[in-house]
């Protein structure tokens, strides 16, 4: 096996500013998915329908990206990282939060969702060998703590399922991302590319679907909506600015800019959908943005 590249010493300001950008197409990924599948007592599209006609609108952008950039073919070890990464970004994290914002409203799945940028440090230690303190460690299970606790005070003294539902997506996620970030410094793949590849290879499968599970009953223009921004933005055009972050800056480092992320989804949320931020939630959201902040300024080392 080849050995790790080394992060770079210090994150150059385009890896931040790609990152920022990043972060804030995917913060409108909660509120989007929540518009898109409406509620229980209101519902839109179905969920699952939702979490794979988003990669299917993707495919079809990706398609003709590939082709108009003349990408090359990927190498056998490519598409195994491609397929690792599909699991997370193209179907775990869709359809699971798709599944969870049906059951839960988008600023409560903000709290849980909170956790990504600890997670997606996590998996960076364990699979691009990165390193960490224990400093990091204690935030990452305090932070992990804090929404269970919350996920125990909200469901009336037990956690709902889709609290699990999300914390599951949110593993999924951070594992999509860290393949990514593995794609595009271990095996010369360009960002851009490990996107389009990465939703191409379900496209076929995922549109025909679509159109065997198309909705039956009419849907208000709204969902469409939802679904379109989560189809193209967070499905696609994100992991333009995401990955390039990453891979300029590396996953550990700029993945700190994710602290942002629960509270610009909750803060959305608001505005977009009429919810309301209550007092404990708001509590619980910057309890979880401290941990995660306080766990990515500790030193790390490669």
């Amino acid at each position: 096996m080849n050995p790790a590249p080394s992060p770079p010493s210090s994150v150059p300001t385009r890896a931040w500013l790609l990152g920022a950008l990043g972060v804030l197409a995917f913060a409108l990924s909660v509120p989007m998915t929540r518009l898109a599948t409406g509620s229980v007592e209101l519902p839109g599209l179905p969920p699952l329908f939702v979490g794979i006609a988003r990669c299917a609108i993707a495919g079809a952008l990706a398609a003709a990206y590939l082709l108009a950039v003349r990408a090359p073919w990927p190498t056998p070890m490519q598409w195994r990282w491609l397929l690792a990464m599909t699991v997370g970004v193209v179907f775990g994290w869709p359809v699971l939060l798709a599944l969870a914002v049906r059951e839960v409203d988008a600023v409560h799945a903000s709290v849980l969702s909170g956790l990504l940028p600890l997670a997606t440090a996590a998996m960076a230690v364990g699979l691009l060998r990165e390193r960490a303190p224990w400093r990091f460690w204690f935030w990452a299970l305090v932070g992990l703590a804090l929404v269970l606790v919350y996920a125990f005070l909200r469901g009336a003294g037990r956690p709902v399922p889709a609290d699990g539902v999300l914390l599951l997506a949110v593993l999924l996620a951070a594992s999509g991302y860290v393949a990514g970030t593995r794609l595009t410094r271990w095996l010369s793949m360009p960002p851009e590319q490990v996107i389009s590849w990465g939703v191409l290879i379900w496209w076929l499968p995922c549109l025909v679907w679509c159109v065997w599970q198309w909705p039956s009953q009419p849907v208000a223009a709204v969902h469409w909506l939802g679904l379109g921004y989560v189809g193209v933005v967070s499905s696609w055009l994100g992991f333009f600015a995401w990955y390039r972050a990453l891979a300029l800056g590396g996953a550990l480092r700029v993945g700190q800019l994710q602290v942002a992320q629960p509270f610009l989804s909750g803060s959305l949320a608001v505005p977009l959908l009429g919810e309301a931020l209550d007092s404990l939630t708001g509590l619980f959201l910057l309890l979880v943005i401290f941990t995660v902040l306080m766990g990515q300024r500790a030193k790390h080392r490669s």
